[in-house]
């Protein structure tokens, strides 16, 4: 209760502060973002199939006394310009349909694939052990996957004070919040690590051990500059865009998805099928997100430099047609003159073809019909008024 109460007040005075205009964040990536209202609804059934809200990080390592200490620090930030607490709005906004989609995907794809194998031996689960389909060690899976991601966007909250500004505020606070940053970042993974080791499968660690390898690689790409902030590289191609993407984000939905089938003891062949299903959603879900400040004019364009679009336009008509220096609605109006958007929703849509196609070898059920429809979610486009 004494967390639950910190994070309510937090949350009340985090409302109205401002957080914007730090020079020094880096891209601040949130699948959800924007919401659609097919979004929100595929979202809210599919939260009803596999059991409860997916608000994983309140279930276990939102309860412990040590994220409370961390709570009541995180406290100590309001006021200031820190960028944890555009972190902390982000999760505590409602506390619906945040940033937890990864773990609600690993759900859907467990239940969608059923029981184990009846002669999987290795696994001391039993069927009776279900609730609503899903293994408690899927479950468990679904729990580390979203703390592993937290972890990643607390730690990139990280700023770099020896680029600081006056108008970012005051080298105490920016040191203080840095030292949060790290130490609730280092806790979430801590407890993903002690959780992972509790599976007591030796496959899985590996997965997700690789996955968390790969976040951390996405920070040095020729994408981000020492900052982390998104770049447009002399000569970077789409292949660079999809590198970074499965870094960042498709590694871990991917090598997650094929965990959860891995704890039920399936077959290698339906293991490769969901790896590549949370592989081409996650491209799916970041194209989205890209193209989104090219069809709404009221959309954040944060991090549009290494965008989709304009990647493709500057592989396109050659990186002199994109200035750097320009102004992110400059860059916008540059990119739209041209057909980038339009190609990038058409890759939108092959990406979401792919994931539809991994889930052809499942048997047709409500958390596949759930899957479909969070895939179709994601890969439609409702042109908005200029």
């Amino acid at each position: 209760m004494k967390v639950r109460h910190t994070f309510r007040h937090i949350a009340r005075l985090l409302k109205h502060t401002d957080v914007t205009g730090l020079n020094n964040v880096r891209h601040f990536i949130a699948w959800d973002r924007h919401k659609t209202s097919d979004w929100k609804k595929a979202v809210s059934d599919a939260e009803k199939i596999v059991g409860y809200p997916t608000s994983f990080m309140s279930l276990r390592c939102l309860l412990s006394d040590e994220l409370a200490n961390v709570a009541v620090q995180v406290r100590k930030l309001v006021g200031t310009k820190h960028p944890l607490l555009k972190t902390a709005r982000s999760f505590l906004d409602n506390g619906k349909h945040s940033l937890q989609t990864r773990g609600l995907m690993v759900l859907l794809i467990s239940k969608a694939a059923g029981p184990m194998d009846a002669n999987w031996s290795e696994c001391q689960e039993t069927v009776d052990e279900m609730v609503s389909g899903i293994y408690p060690s899927q479950r468990q899976l679904a729990e580390i996957t979203e703390m592993i991601h937290t972890a990643n966007l607390v730690h990139r909250g990280v700023v770099n004070l020896d680029t600081l500004n006056e108008t970012d505020g005051s080298y105490r606070d920016m040191e203080f919040g840095n030292k949060i940053a790290v130490l609730s970042g280092d806790f979430l993974l801590t407890s993903a690590s002690t959780g992972l080791a509790e599976l007591r499968n030796t496959k899985v660690v590996e997965l997700v051990s690789m996955a968390i390898g790969d976040m951390m690689s996405a920070e040095f790409t020729s994408l981000r500059d020492r900052d982390g902030h998104p770049i447009l590289p002399e000569g970077a191609t789409f292949k660079d865009w999809e590198r970074q993407t499965f870094l960042q984000s498709g590694s871990l939905l991917s090598r997650s998805c094929q965990s959860s089938l891995e704890l039920a003891g399936h077959v290698e062949e339906l293991q490769t099928l969901g790896a590549q299903f949370g592989e081409n959603i996650a491209y799916a879900r970041q194209m989205n997100e890209d193209i989104m400040p090219f069809l709404n004019p009221s959309y954040d364009p944060n991090g549009v430099l290494a965008s989709g679009p304009v990647i493709r336009h500057a592989e396109k008509h050659g990186h002199s047609s994109i200035n750097p220096s320009a102004s992110k609605e400059e860059i916008i109006c540059t990119v739209k003159a041209g057909d980038s958007v339009e190609w990038c929703k058409d890759k939108c849509r092959d990406y979401g073809s792919k994931a539809m196609q991994s889930l052809d070898s499942f048997e047709p059920s409500e958390a596949r019909a759930a899957l479909i429809n969070i895939v179709q979610a994601t890969t439609t486009f409702k042109s908005s008024k200029s």
